[in-house]
């Protein structure tokens, strides 16, 4: 393995692992678990690039596993994917959350988010029209319940405040299913760039080092802000997008059908205090 491969993997797995360890999980755990990753990605790759599917043999000779260990993986692989679903009540509410946010028609003239009426005649802002707007197959006093249980909103008789900007889940499942879905994309993204394939996608961000310690402070607040309006805006263009493109194929009755995509958009921040240096004057 070269030293920047080596580098690199060590950098993602030792957070994760790092977690793992506080909730019980030992290496053997985390090995049986690879196992079953190598052989579906092994299998995944030959079907990426247009191979037949590839022989036991063959996964074993490129992931390095048993033959025997190859077979029963390749038995577990076909029963299920082993990826956790995010619950669909959390989904919408996270989709409810984020069209509240960003449209226009569900913001105050200072583009804070409106306190909403439980329903409302026509197509006025009510909480009721929110659910329709992102297309929710679920009953919108089903995705209030759901909100009011995870503190996002706060309901008062008949009208609906939206508390926090974002819907956080308060269920442990919930939170893991986020965190796999964001950092395995953006692990997608970062491959993808590695690979040369095209187009290229976004995939930056800033660094600062030897900040005096009162700068994150200060600028924390701040940032997580600038953050949320660049999703809004992102969140805005997508949806005028997505109109024209259905306006479009409802003109264009004739022209062939294609598959959908699937889009993500993402921003963290993270601070954490400088390493020292060692007496050789390297980064430990």
């Amino acid at each position: 393995m070269s030293a920047a491969l080596k580098s690199a993997a060590l950098s993602i797995l030792r957070p994760f692992v790092r977690y793992l360890i506080t909730q019980g999980w030992t290496y053997g755990a985390l090995a049986e678990l690879l196992k079953f990753v190598y052989v579906g990605e092994v299998i995944a790759l030959d079907q990426r690039d247009g191979k037949p599917v590839p022989t036991d043999s063959r996964v074993s000779l490129l992931s390095g596993i048993h033959r025997k260990e190859v077979r029963r993986l390749r038995e577990e692989l076909q029963s299920g994917s082993g990826e956790i679903a995010l619950r669909h009540g959390a989904n919408m509410s996270a989709q409810v959350v984020a069209a509240w946010v960003a449209c226009e028609a569900y913001r105050d003239p200072q583009g804070e988010p409106l306190a909403l009426p439980l329903r409302a005649a026509g197509a006025a802002a009510s909480f009721e029209n929110l659910v329709r707007l992102v297309k929710a197959d679920m009953r919108p006093r089903t995705v209030l319940d759901e909100l009011l249980r995870a503190g996002v909103v706060e309901q008062q008789d008949d009208m609906v405040r939206l508390a926090r900007g974002g819907y956080v889940s308060d269920l442990p499942e919930d939170r893991l299913a986020f965190m796999g879905a964001h950092i395995g994309d953006h692990l997608r993204a970062t491959v993808h760039n590695l690979e040369g394939r095209t187009p290229t996608y976004l995939e930056q961000s800033v660094y600062f080092d030897d900040l005096p310690p009162i700068v994150p402070g200060e600028m924390r607040d701040d940032l997580r802000q600038l953050g949320e309006q660049v999703l809004q805006e992102a969140y805005q263009r997508i949806v005028r997008a997505e109109k024209t493109a259905q306006s479009a194929q409802a003109d264009d009755l004739g022209a062939p059908q294609t598959s959908k995509k699937r889009l993500r958009l993402g921003v963290y921040y993270y601070e954490d205090d400088m390493p020292a240096s060692n007496s050789a004057g390297e980064q430990p």
